[in-house]
């Protein structure tokens, strides 16, 4: 009963290493590819609840696909560059270390820790029994993976696809790079401090001034240019600390604004303009926030104000109003937008169409330039805000400041603010390929479907997408730069002479070599003119090219990563028989979280290259939560680690070793589609049914030990289907009903349904019904009895299929239970069996209905006994005996046509209702006998009246029946005949 999990797993994994049972079953099965392309986890630390759930998800259907005969080649795969593991490599130096280390030693040192984090990460996966080429895995860092996302990228430069701009983009100054959208996280509770500031206006385009004049707030002298302190704009912005980069107020062309006398004093006493101009649905409101009598004057469309020139409240500069577009609104603020096209994207592109120029005064570690006036040398994210505002505050320009909390973007590895902030950057132009993006979502089977809607919705809406990345380890962009003029040189000759070098040295070579190598032969003369770049690519362009560097979707030929020889890199030499990838994949399968991530990325640059998108059908998971719904943390202690669950604490007491299987099933329990919880709670539960399903077939295994499956004809003992008993047809039809279901169910990747008809099956059809009855058949009956040998066969029949049936998820389990089978098999491992089948002659679905109301009556009776149990009148139902009247109803008649159908049985050793009832003796009162006298249970249900009594006759010592010939056996006095005969035999 015991699994010993901790042990007895290794041993099954060898086992099947022994029989290179995944290499054999992956190459050689007779069926089409199925390629499920594996999303690369990060290498850099262990391995997480999230890890299992997704990697075991993917084994499930892996081994599924290998038992349906399929050529199931899973490629693992680990993403191996980027900040993570660059700041784990600087963080284990000291001060003066780092100080001496050039480029190409950092990365020669991350190399090594990624390689070592793969490793452990791939133990770990190992020990849950993931079967997967962990010899040939693919890792971003291969040389012939990285040649591979060059070509994705050269073809993307030779399409038009890849350009070079100066940017607004998100930018972390704590990682000191540029970052993708994918990079970054919206944490709750971020609170940023929002202002209220008056621009003061200098001067107004004609007709406006006109206007003024007309109601007096003008001369007609100078019309254009109203009196100092007369009027200003109202913006309202949550970074103060981008003032210095202002350089318009941009305004809604269609939007109605007002144009409002205030008072001399602000809320807090400081002196404003005497007329503001605000939306003028946000008057009301702006009211009460600015604490000022608002009175509006003038009413005006926002295409009035354009050409308005404002000065900056806290710097020599004078600069227009200008048209924004739709992102201008009434939801909040004021209705005009302070603009610094430096510093946002809707910003950059209104300053773009105004002719504005491009002022970011803020540095790579968020600090502000010499452009930033006074403000120069304050950091952003800490000292820059308190001091604007304290300006503002003195230059009278200040109408509020409040705390405002709201979604903001943080790096998602140091989780602390990032900014927007221009840069010149590497860019691929979606809008150059969205149109056919979109096309390829469609075109996809989204499971669930939400996840469609939710990628169309990026793909459609998303900016153009930033590639480059100023770290050291990644793959570079292969770029050149003309150190006089700054031109680029990027074009098909160079890229196709670093893919080269690339493909034979790794991406090393791009830092070991000088511009004289790394230009093709015919360039190298003018190698002093050039100086390569120092970006790298964004480590979703390295995972979005897995396409092409696994799949072989560049067409060069498939497992261009994972079959070169670089075995320092993770990479092997594949031999002739391996089968190719599917391209695209069959399958992608990962967390929710990737429609914004490697799903897209792979989509973006498979669509941009190939016109296609890298897989046929996208499976989504949710993420791991504890038992009470929250995300697991450290802090709260309620992290499951998956590798104490598995080979126990450090105190096996309180934290048991409960196996990979246990890990397994809860996989295969939860409704993966949304987020899933474990605790220690729920684990208990799994183990548990882990030992009723290890129970039950336990159960089969020992009472097969003298069976021989082979048919009588051959010597054997099993008997003919068409000769079995109803009963035993009725658990073969039960067994062939599993087999459709569970098929079903895998087919449809809703494993938690496979869980639950597995339950039933084993606790309720096995167990508490067929196991439950057959007991008497198993141990009473004589060794070679047709009773014995029919219930055997069954047995057989039901324990080999259902160790195939649990094969994809109890792997181990249905192994051991493979191996416990106490008769030869062909097949040395239950996997190589294939996937169960039932002949259709086990189909006899007409037997499930006729005989339900036997199986009802049995709950009916075992009430009845259970209440004479509780009150010590009987102890074991064999003391019973069962009195049965049938009055009216349908449920008396199905019960009446199921016992005729009993009677009929050419087996009434095995087809009794005494038996299935398992009490020794039951009696049918017909219409017009006397009723049992003084039973003690009576009850009726449905027209069906059970009355229970104590059995006549002696307890057998054998058979436990009670029985009236006991003690005139003078060779077994204690036994009943029918056991006697059996001994005497």
């Amino acid at each position: 009963m015991r699994a010993n999990a901790k042990t007895r797993e290794p041993e099954l994994q060898a086992f099947w290493a022994e029989l290179d049972l995944y290499q054999r079953l992956s190459r050689g099965n007779p069926g089409e590819v199925f390629t499920l392309h594996d999303g690369p986890p990060y290498a850099n630390g262990p391995l997480h609840v999230g890890h299992a759930l997704n990697k075991i998800l993917k084994d499930i259907l892996n081994k599924y696909a290998l038992l349906r005969g399929r050529r199931a080649r899973f490629v693992p795969g680990w993403d191996c560059h980027g900040l993570p593991i660059e700041l784990k490599v600087l963080q284990s130096l000291s001060s003066a270390e780092r100080s001496a280390l050039t480029p190409i030693d950092l990365r020669r040192r991350a190399h090594a820790y990624a390689l070592e984090q793969v490793e452990g990460q791939k133990a770990g996966f190992r020990r849950w029994g993931i079967w997967a080429d962990w010899e040939q895995p693919y890792l971003t860092l291969n040389k012939a993976y990285e040649a591979a996302q060059i070509g994705v990228f050269g073809r993307m430069v030779l399409a038009g696809h890849i350009y070079r701009g100066l940017k607004p983009v998100h930018w972390s100054p704590s990682s000191r790079t540029a970052l993708a959208e994918a990079e970054l996280e919206y944490p709750d509770g971020h609170t940023s401090p929002s202002v209220y500031v008056a621009f003061p206006v200098v001067a107004l385009p004609g007709g406006l001034g006109a206007r003024l004049t007309a109601l007096g707030l003008t001369t007609a002298e100078a019309a254009t240019t109203p009196a100092e302190g007369d009027l200003a704009v109202a913006i309202w912005t949550t970074t103060p600390w981008t003032l210095p980069a202002n350089l318009a107020v941009s305004v809604n062309a269609s939007l109605e604004y007002a144009l409002c006398r205030v008072g001399d004093q602000g809320a807090n006493g400081y002196r404003t303009s005497r007329h503001l101009i605000v939306a003028a649905e946000l008057v009301e409101s702006l009211r009460s926030s600015l604490q000022l009598e608002l009175e509006p004057l003038l009413s005006l469309r926002g295409a009035e104000l354009e050409g308005a020139q404002y000065r900056h409240p806290l710097l020599d500069r004078t600069s227009p109003v200008v048209i924004g577009g739709d992102y201008i609104t009434t939801e909040a603020g004021t209705g005009l937008v302070h603009t610094a096209p430096g510093h946002g994207v809707d910003d950059f592109i209104t300053g773009r169409k105004a002719g504005l120029p491009v002022l970011c005064p803020v540095d790579e570690a968020g600090t502000l330039t010499a452009e930033a006036g006074p403000f120069a040398g304050l950091n952003v994210l800490k000292d820059a805000n308190p001091a604007i505002i304290s300006a503002l505050e003195a230059a009278g320009a200040l109408l509020r400041h409040e705390p405002y909390e709201h979604r903001y973007p943080y790096d998602w590895r140091t989780k602390k603010p990032t900014i927007f902030r221009a840069t010149e950057q590497w860019f691929a132009s979606v809008e150059g390929f969205r149109a056919q993006a979109l096309e390829a979502i469609a075109a996809v089977d989204w499971l669930p479907a939400s996840g469609r809607n939710r990628i169309e919705a990026m793909v459609r809406d998303r900016g153009d997408w930033c590639i480059s990345r100023q770290r050291t380890w990644g793959v570079p962009i292969p770029v050149f730069y003309h150190r006089d003029s700054g031109e680029t040189l990027l074009n098909a000759g160079t890229l196709a002479h670093v893919e080269a070098l690339i493909a034979e040295h790794g991406s090393d070579v791009w830092w070991e070599k000088d511009e004289a190598e790394l230009l093709p032969p015919s360039l190298a003369a003018e190698a002093a003119q050039w100086r390569k770049g120092t970006d790298t690519m964004d480590v979703w362009f390295d995972s979005g090219s897995s396409w092409a560097g696994v799949l072989g979707g560049l067409g060069t030929g498939a497992d261009q990563a994972a079959d070169s020889g670089d075995e320092a890199s993770g990479d092997a030499s594949a031999t002739a028989e391996t089968p190719p990838l599917n391209y695209p994949a069959d399958l992608y399968l990962e967390g929710s979280d990737q429609h914004r991530g490697w799903f897209q990325s792979s989509l973006l640059t498979s669509v941009a290259v190939n016109g296609q998108a890298p897989y046929r059908r996208v499976l989504t998971h949710g993420f791991t939560l504890d038992e009470k719904g929250r995300k697991m943390s450290k802090s709260l202690g309620n992290v499951v680690d998956p590798a104490v669950l598995v080979e126990g604490g450090k105190n096996e007491k309180q934290q048991p070793p409960y196996g990979a299987d246990v890990l397994r099933l809860w996989v295969s329990s939860v409704d993966y589609s949304a987020d899933v919880p474990l605790g220690p709670g729920i684990v208990r539960q799994l183990a548990d049914v882990t030992r009723k399903v290890r129970n039950t077939a336990r159960y089969l295994l020992g009472n097969l030990h003298d069976f021989d499956p082979r048919p009588a004809a051959e010597g054997g003992d099993a008997v003919e289907i068409a000769d079995l008993p109803l009963l035993d047809r009725w658990m073969l039809e039960r067994t062939a009903s599993l087999i459709e279901v569970v098929s079903a169910d895998f087919e449809r990747y809703e494993f938690y349904r496979f869980f639950q008809a597995l339950q039933n099956f084993c606790v309720v059809d096995l167990s508490n019904v067929y196991l439950d009855i057959a007991k008497d058949r198993l141990y009473v009956s004589g060794a070679s009895d047709f009773r014995r040998r029919s219930c055997q066969t069954v047995l057989a029949l039901v324990v080999e299929r259902l160790a195939g049936l649990i094969a994809p998820v109890l792997c181990h389990m249905a192994e051991d239970i493979w191996q416990n089978l106490p008769y030869p098999v062909t097949e040395r491992s239950v996997f190589e069996r294939g996937w169960p089948t039932a002949p259709a002659t086990w189909g006899e679905a007409a037997l499930v209905e006729p005989l339900r109301p036997l199986l009802e009556l049995r709950g009916q009776v075992n009430r009845q006994l259970e209440s004479c149990r509780t009150t010590a009148d009987l102890g074991a139902s064999l003391e019973a005996r069962v009195e049965l009247e049938l009055g009216n109803g349908d449920r008396a008649a199905a019960l009446d046509a199921a016992l005729e159908l009993l009677q009929g049985s050419p087996h009434p050793s095995v087809d009794n209702l005494a038996d299935w009832l398992i009490v020794s003796k039951l009696e049918l009162r017909k219409d017009g006998a006397p009723a049992l006298a003084d039973p003690l249970a009576e009850a009726s249900e449905g027209g069906i009246t059970v009355r229970i009594a104590r059995a006549e006759g002696r307890k057998c010592e054998r058979c436990w029946h009670m029985e009236t010939d006991i003690g005139s056996h003078a060779s077994h006095p204690s036994l009943c005949g029918r056991c006697v005969a059996v001994l005497d035999a």
